[in-house]
C-alpha cells in the first residue's frame, strides 16, 4: 500500500526522508545559494547601473554574467596579508562565523509543497521546526559576533567602533523584527514556517497584517545592514567599518558572501512569512495545478527576485541616515508602534474568533487607539519644545556673532578691508570727481 502525503507539508512530514535525499536536498540549497550570490552581485550591479544610465558589467562572459566569478578569482588569488596586531584566532574566525548562520537560517525556508524528488515524496524544505522562526532570529543574533570579533580582533578604532554599531544595532532591530512575527503567530496559531505557508492560503499576511509587513521590511534593512543602515560599515564615517583590517582575500570574500546571505535570509523570510511563500499569486491561483509539482518554486523565485530588486532599488535611491537616526527609529518608534498592533491585533482576534467576550475585545482596542494617540501627543509636544529651543539657541547664538565676528573661535576679517591690509583710506574731497 502506498502512502500518499498531503499536498501542503505539515510538522509530521518532516524526519521521514532518507539520508540520502536529505544530504541530497542540502547540497541543492547550498547551490542554490552560492549560484545565487554570483548571480545577485552581478544582477544589483547591473541594475543599479542601469538606474544610473550605466552599463554596468559588460566585458567578462556574455552581458558581464562572468563578472563576479572573475572578482572571485581575483580574491581567491591575492595574498593573504594579517596586520601585526590582530589576534590572529579570532581575526580569521570572525568572517566564518558570518557565513555559516546565514547558510542555517535558509534551511527553514520552503521552496515548493510535497514533491516527487528522485522518486520519493518529499517537501522541498531542508528542515522545519515548531520554533523554526525563532531558530532564525537566533541565527541573525549569532553572526553579530562574527561582526563583532572581526572589529575587535582586527585592534583598530575603526573596526571596533563599527563592531560595536552593529552590536547595537541588531538588539534594536531585532527586537523590532521579533515583535513583527508576533501578529503572524497569533493568526497562524504556528511557528512552522511550513505552516505559516498553508495559513495564506486565502489571503498573504503581507495584505492582512500589512503594519507588521511595513515593519519588518524597515527591519530588514536593519537586520541585513544594507542601506539606509549600513552604519557598521559606514565608509564616509569609519573607513570601512568592521572590516577595514581585511585585505581584499578569502577572509573579504567570506565577509561579502556572509552579507549577501544575510539579505538573501531576509528575503526568503518575507516572501515565506508575508508574500505566501510558494504559493501562486492571484489570479494565477485561480488555475487548479498552480500549487502542484514544481510550478511553487516559479512562484517563489518570482517573489524572491522581486523583493530583492526592491533592497537594491532602496540602495539606489536612499542615503545613508545618521547613527542617532537609526537608533531613535528603532527604539522610538518601530517598537512601540509593535506593541500597540500586537495588542490590537489580539484584540481583533479575540473578537472575530469568537472565543472571548466580544465588549472586552472592542474595549481593549478602543484603549490601545487612545494609549498609541496620548503617546503621540507627547512625543509631538517633546519634539515641538526642542525645535522651539533649538530655534531659540540658533538665533541666540546668530545674534552673538553679527554683535562680535570673531566670536565662535573662528576668525572673521573685519569688514573694513583696507585698514585689514594696512592701506590708508584717505577721504575724496567733495566737489571732485
Amino acid at each position: 500500500m502506498t502512502l500518499v502525503l498531503a499536498a501542503d507539508p505539515t510538522l509530521a512530514d518532516f524526519g521521514k526522508d532518507p539520508l540520502w535525499i536529505t544530504i541530497v536536498k542540502a547540497v541543492m540549497l547550498f547551490a542554490f545559494l552560492m549560484l545565487g550570490i554570483l548571480f545577485g552581485v552581478w544582477f544589483e550591479r547591473k541594475l543599479i547601473s542601469r538606474m544610473q544610465h550605466r552599463y554596468g558589467p559588460n566585458r567578462a562572459g556574455k552581458f558581464g554574467l562572468l563578472q563576479s566569478v572573475a572578482d572571485g578569482l581575483k580574491m581567491g588569488l591575492k595574498e593573504d596579508l594579517f596586520p601585526n596586531t590582530v589576534d590572529k584566532v579570532l581575526y580569521l574566525l570572525a568572517p566564518v562565523i558570518m557565513v555559516v548562520p546565514a547558510f542555517l537560517a535558509f534551511s527553514i525556508v520552503p521552496f515548493a509543497p510535497m514533491v516527487n524528488l528522485f522518486g520519493v515524496q518529499t517537501p522541498l524544505q531542508l528542515v522545519d521546526l515548531p520554533v523554526a522562526v525563532l531558530f532564525m532570529l537566533a541565527m541573525g543574533a549569532v553572526s553579530v559576533y562574527g561582526v563583532v570579533l572581526a572589529g575587535w580582533s582586527s585592534r583598530s578604532p575603526y573596526a571596533l567602533l563599527g563592531g560595536l554599531r552593529s552590536a547595537a544595532q541588531v538588539v534594536s532591530y531585532e527586537i523590532a523584527m521579533g515583535l513583527s512575527f508576533v501578529a503572524i503567530f497569533v493568526f497562524a496559531g504556528t511557528l512552522s514556517t511550513s505552516e505559516i505557508v498553508k495559513a495564506q492560503e486565502q489571503t498573504w499576511f503581507a495584505v492582512l497584517l500589512i503594519p507588521s509587513f511595513l515593519i519588518y521590511v524597515i527591519c530588514m534593512f536593519g537586520e541585513a545592514a544594507r542601506i539606509p543602515f549600513d552604519l557598521p560599515e559606514g565608509e564616509g564615517e569609519l573607513v570601512g567599518g568592521f572590516q577595514t583590517e581585511y585585505s581584499s582575500s578569502l577572509k573579504f570574500a567570506l565577509i561579502m558572501m556572509g552579507e549577501y546571505l544575510h539579505t538573501f535570509t531576509a528575503t526568503g523570510i518575507a516572501v515565506t512569512l508575508f508574500l505566501g511563500g510558494w504559493r501562486a499569486p492571484f489570479p494565477i491561483s485561480l488555475w487548479e495545478g498552480a500549487n502542484t509539482g514544481y510550478w511553487p518554486v516559479l512562484w517563489f523565485l518570482i517573489k524572491f527576485i522581486l523583493t530583492f530588486s526592491f533592497i537594491i532599488w532602496v540602495r539606489a535611491s536612499l542615503p545613508r541616515v545618521r547613527y542617532d537616526q537609526l537608533m531613535s527609529l528603532g527604539w522610538k518608534v518601530l517598537i512601540p508602534v509593535n506593541l500597540a498592533w500586537i495588542l490590537l491585533v489580539a484584540a481583533v482576534r479575540n473578537v472575530v474568533v469568537g472565543e472571548g467576550d466580544t465588549m472586552l475585545g472592542v474595549g481593549l482596542g478602543v484603549l490601545i487607539v487612545i494609549g498609541a494617540l496620548a503617546i503621540w501627543m507627547r512625543f509631538d509636544t517633546v519634539n515641538q519644545r526642542r525645535k522651539e529651543d533649538k530655534k531659540a539657541e540658533i538665533e541666540a547664538e546668530f545674534e552673538e556673532l553679527s554683535n562680535d565676528p570673531t566670536a565662535g573661535g573662528f576668525p572673521v576679517p573685519p569688514l573694513d578691508l583696507p585698514h585689514y591690509h594696512g592701506v590708508q583710506h584717505k577721504e575724496i574731497p567733495s566737489g571732485t570727481n
